[in-house]
């Protein structure tokens, strides 16, 4: 009998400002846990993720870049070969929450230059830390359609609200993206 399961692999880079909660997003996805004391991450970090999907093989790489300006330098060479990006900011009502928010633009331009035109879902992070019912999304809305982003999730990486669902959002359409693709190109040989 044939076997028809195909194996993937993606590189998903993980931007925004220092201390919205990258690292913690990315640990909860991929290990269930969340770790209280802020760690600064130097450089970047990466993380390994496989699971199935339709009978598919799907290994995921995280590269968590560290969103401190003291490692600008450092971020060309981490977006190399990404196939999709997160960018994420934190909701909190301070001077983190509001300037994290603004620079999701300069995360994106980053983006562009260094990956190209790859798919995006911003990640609006530490939902558990403001008052759900009086959030306003008006400007992440405008932002998610004005730079084309996939869409927009409110994210926890304490509770871990919305944190699978973001992650499977991106991840589903690089697998419906590649699969198709792939599909196409073993057609033709």
């Amino acid at each position: 009998m044939h076997n028809s399961s195909e194996k993937y692999t993606f590189k998903i880079t993980v931007v925004g400002d220092g201390q919205v909660g990258k690292t913690s997003l990315i640990q909860k996805f991929t290990e269930g846990n969340f770790q209280e004391e802020y760690i600064k991450t130097i450089g970047a970090q990466f993380s390994v993720y496989e699971m199935e999907i339709e009978g598919d093989f799907v290994t995921l790489f995280f590269w968590d870049i560290a969103g401190q300006d003291e490692f600008h330098f450092l971020r060309p060479s981490f977006y190399k070969d990404s196939k999709a990006a997160i960018i994420v900011y934190s909701l909190e009502e301070n001077n983190l929450g509001k300037d994290s928010l603004k620079h999701i633009l300069n995360w994106h331009d980053d983006i562009l230059q260094f990956c190209g035109d790859i798919p995006v879902v911003v990640f609006a992070n530490k939902v558990d830390l403001v008052d759900k019912e009086n959030l306003v999304d008006t400007k992440i809305l405008k932002i998610v359609k004005k730079r084309n982003f996939l869409e927009y999730y409110r994210t926890s990486a304490k509770t871990g609200e919305g944190v699978t669902q973001a992650f499977q959002a991106i991840i589903r359409e690089l697998y419906i993206k590649y699969k198709a693709l792939f599909k196409e190109l073993r057609g033709k040989s």
